[in-house]
Order: structure tokens, then C-alpha cells, then sequence
């Protein structure tokens, strides 16, 4: 039951990772950060750094591997967002 669990966990944290990809195809097509929320998506890019420390120290490689997963997803809309506020800022200058 045990390895049952961990399977649906890892399925799981892949389901996470895939629901930011939406996210970033429209910054991607938009060429613009309106409307995405800095503090969220950065947030949550921090929460899953810690879930990766967290996995290592368990050695729990579906945690890893499901965090590091949704931080390449998060952490591009993060990216994004920095860029193209950034690109906004200097723009309006």
C-alpha cells in the first residue's frame, strides 16, 4: 500500500508541475507580466526549493523529482514575470 501511495504522490506532484505550463505559454505569447502575481509565483517557487531540501534530507525521490518539476514550471513563470516587469519598467522610463 505503501509503494501505492508514493506512486499516486509522484503522479500527483507531476499533475502540480503541468499546471503552471498554461501559465507559461500565455506570458510567453503575451510578451507581458499583466496580471500575474509576483509574490504567488515566487512564493511558490520558494516552497518548492524547501520541498527539494526536504526531499533530500528524506530521500524521497518523488518528492524531488516531483518538486524540482514544478519548480522548472513555477520557476519559469517567475522568470517571465521578473522579465517582462522588468522590460516594462525600463520601457516606461
Amino acid at each position: 500500500m505503501k509503494e501505492i501511495v508514493a506512486v499516486i504522490f509522484g503522479l500527483g506532484l507531476g499533475c502540480n508541475a503541468l499546471l503552471f505550463v498554461p501559465q507559461v505559454v500565455a506570458l510567453w505569447r503575451k510578451k507581458s507580466d499583466a496580471g500575474i502575481s509576483l509574490l504567488t509565483f515566487g512564493g511558490f517557487s520558494v516552497l518548492q526549493v524547501v520541498g527539494i531540501v526536504h526531499g533530500v534530507y528524506q530521500r524521497d525521490l518523488s518528492l524531488i523529482l516531483g518538486m524540482a518539476a514544478s519548480l522548472l514550471t513555477c520557476g519559469s513563470v517567475t522568470a517571465l514575470t521578473i522579465y517582462y516587469r522588468l522590460k516594462r519598467m525600463r520601457a516606461g522610463n
